[in-house]
Order: C-alpha cells, then sequence, then structure tokens
C-alpha cells in the first residue's frame, strides 16, 4: 500500500508510524484507518520488528474522527468504520509485541483511544488528554468506555466522558493514564530508549507478558461489539448532525431541544 495519511519506518527494529495530516491536527477517515491497520499488520507479522511506536506529524497526536467523514456516516458506511476501529485496536492489543503511543499537543476523542490502545504511552508537557464525545454527540465506545475505567478509575473515567473534561500531560501521567511526561524536546529521544529497552528483552517473554496483561481487558470485548452496534445508532441522527456542525461552525451545540 502507499501511504497518503501515514509515514511509516523501521529504525533500529522498531516501527515507527506517524499520522500525518497536520492541518488537522490529524484526524482520521476512513482511509487513515486503513493504511494503520495495514502498517500494524507488518509490526505483527514481521519477526525482524520487536515494538511499534503510534506518533503524530507536527503538533498534535490525534484530534480524533475527522468531523466532516463522520457526519457522512450512515448505519450502513458506520458500521464499516466502527468494525475498522474495534480492528485497529484489536491489531495493537494482539499482536504479541509491545507498542508505544507518543504524544505531543492534542489526544482527542478518537485519537485518545488510540494512544488507549497502545500498552505504554509517553507524552511531552504539551499534551492535551480527553473524550469529546458528549459535546458533539459522539458515542466513545470505541476503547474509552472499556479501558479508561480500568486505567483512570471509574470515577475519574466518567468524569472525563461526561464532563468532557481535559487533562493536561501532568494531570494524565497523575490520574494512571499515561506512563511518562518530558520535555517536548526530549520526546523522541526518550522514546528511542524505551524502543531499545524493549528490544533488549526476550521476545517470546515479552509476546506470554502481553497476552497475560490483556486477560481483564479481553473481558471487555462482549462490550465492544455491543458499543459497535450503539455507536451505529448515532451516526447522522440529529443530535450528532447538531453536534458536530457546531464543532464544525466553532460554536457552542445547541442540544436544548431534545428530549432529557
Amino acid at each position: 500500500m502507499q501511504y497518503e495519511h501515514i509515514v511509516a519506518e523501521v529504525k533500529d527494529k522498531a516501527l515507527w508510524v506517524g499520522l500525518n495530516r497536520p492541518k488537522i491536527l490529524n484526524a482520521f477517515n476512513m482511509q487513515t484507518l486503513d493504511e494503520v491497520i495495514h502498517a500494524f499488520t507488518r509490526l505483527d507479522e514481521d519477526p525482524g520488528i520487536g515494538v511499534g511506536v503510534l506518533y503524530g506529524k507536527g503538533a498534535s497526536f490525534c484530534a480524533g474522527g475527522e468531523m466532516k467523514a463522520m457526519m457522512a456516516l450512515n448505519q450502513a458506511t458506520g458500521h464499516v468504520w466502527n468494525n475498522k476501529m474495534r480492528r485497529l485496536c484489536m491489531l495493537l492489543r494482539n499482536c504479541g509485541k509491545p507498542t508505544i503511543a507518543m504524544v505531543r499537543g492534542w489526544c482527542i476523542g478518537g485519537g485518545n483511544e488510540w494512544q488507549l490502545y497502545c500498552d505504554l504511552c509517553i507524552a511531552s508537557e504539551n499534551a492535551v488528554f480527553g473524550q469529546s464525545g458528549a459535546k458533539v454527540g459522539a458515542l466513545p465506545v470505541v476503547g474509552a468506555t472499556q479501558y479508561l475505567p480500568i486505567l483512570m478509575g471509574d470515577r475519574r473515567a466518567r468524569e472525563m466522558l461526561f464532563l468532557a473534561r481535559r487533562y493536561t500531560a501532568q494531570e494524565a501521567k497523575a490520574a494512571g493514564l499515561i506512563n511518562e511526561v518530558v520535555p517536548d524536546g526530549e520526546l523522541e529521544q526518550r522514546t528511542r530508549e524505551w524502543c531499545a529497552t524493549i528490544i533488549s528483552h526476550a521476545p517470546a517473554t515479552l509476546r506470554s507478558m502481553k497476552t497475560s496483561l490483556n486477560y481483564l481487558g479481553d473481558l471487555h470485548y462482549p462490550s465492544w461489539m455491543h458499543g459497535s452496534e450503539l455507536l451505529n445508532a448515532v451516526w447522522n441522527n440529529e443530535q450528532s448532525d447538531e453536534g458536530m456542525q457546531a464543532f464544525l461552525e466553532k460554536r457552542p451545540p445547541d442540544f436544548s431541544r431534545f428530549p432529557r
């Protein structure tokens, strides 16, 4: 596959996959999903690669799903979108090799769910984490509702989801959402050090440890299936149309006409 939305390269037995849509803060659409899935399939299948890094080109990690792409979804195309999201998550979690999210800038909505799929997360001091679904009429049920309670605790997860609260990198670390915060100028070097450490360890042991560590999260798989159907009901309905159109128009959404 020739990539248009990402860049992918292998350096010192580590696969680096960069989201490359900086003008829209690396928001993703169907093509982006396909390209990221294709790139990380190589991590799973290539015995010469021992660790994968997901990052964003430019000043942001990922601002989530591209609004115009999500507004165009209906129940048929939404089902495909949801399945691609689930496929990406399962690929990153089940590939048997550690994955690292390297985050700078915005890590919001679906972007935050993408970093949740990875085993480790290292962030620069300027990183911001959050879920925007409640603001735009979308459902963060493709990772956030499953993994945020495990990492942050149930109360913190509900706070992030219901209030659409954003966390600075230091707050995210304190809450247990990410592993480490470093100055922006040190982010790539520290990530390379993590990769080198992982590469120096026994691959069979890493695979077995990851399988065992994933056990609790894997029990949430039925929630993924249910969540996909719930999310499919959101696409192209009045509330999501209002929320996403408000986002594009840079105004507060008006949900007052909808029954509570």
